[in-house]
């Protein structure tokens, strides 16, 4: 096994893993959301569950989440300049689509009688929208703090197949200071 088979093995072990943790994330916060829908369900309200502000709460939630995971991207590395402007693009498409929208949802629906039935469309959009933002963050930030093979002093070293990798050289603070 190349050295290259190694790095696409543990990138994609990365990723997944990472998609994982992030739809963990997304199935936790959504979780009393459908605690409320099955109780709404039990009560029979039937369509009227679509006209409750739930599913923009919790749009919100995932795109204030968002936000914070593309800010950590943003300020994680300071040579990786050319890909601010695109997070910053991707704020700005989180805070103007899903944000606004899932915060002026809520207040409409709180405060009015009668919703209006496209609230019934737009609310699973907008949850559909903010789950596929959060993950874009999370995938975002991850890629912006890993360390680049120019970072890896002397771990770019092939390893054989079935040779162990070589030993570590690890200094303490004094050797260190001592070299």
């Amino acid at each position: 096994m190349s050295r290259y088979d190694l790095k696409d093995t543990k990138a994609e072990s990365y990723f997944v893993n990472t998609m994982y943790g992030t739809y963990a994330d997304v199935l936790f916060i959504l979780f009393p959301f459908l605690v409320i829908a099955l109780q709404r369900i039990w009560n029979e309200e039937g369509i009227e569950i679509l006209k409750q502000p739930d599913l923009s709460i919790a749009a919100a939630i995932l795109a204030g989440m968002g936000v914070g995971k593309f800010v950590l991207g943003l300020i994680g590395k300071q040579d990786l300049g050319r890909y601010k402007e695109r997070i910053v693009f991707f704020i700005a498409v989180t805070l103007f689509f899903v944000l606004g929208p899932s915060l002026i949802l809520i207040i409409k629906i709180v405060n009015e009688s009668e919703v209006p039935k496209f609230v019934i469309f737009v609310q699973p959009i907008l949850l559909i929208l903010s789950v596929a933002l959060y993950s874009t963050a999370v995938s975002i930030g991850n890629i912006m703090t890993l360390s680049t093979p120019d970072e890896n002093e002397g771990g770019d070293e092939e390893v054989g197949e079935g040779e162990a990798p070589p030993p570590l050289n690890i200094q303490s603070k004094v050797e260190q200071e001592q070299s």
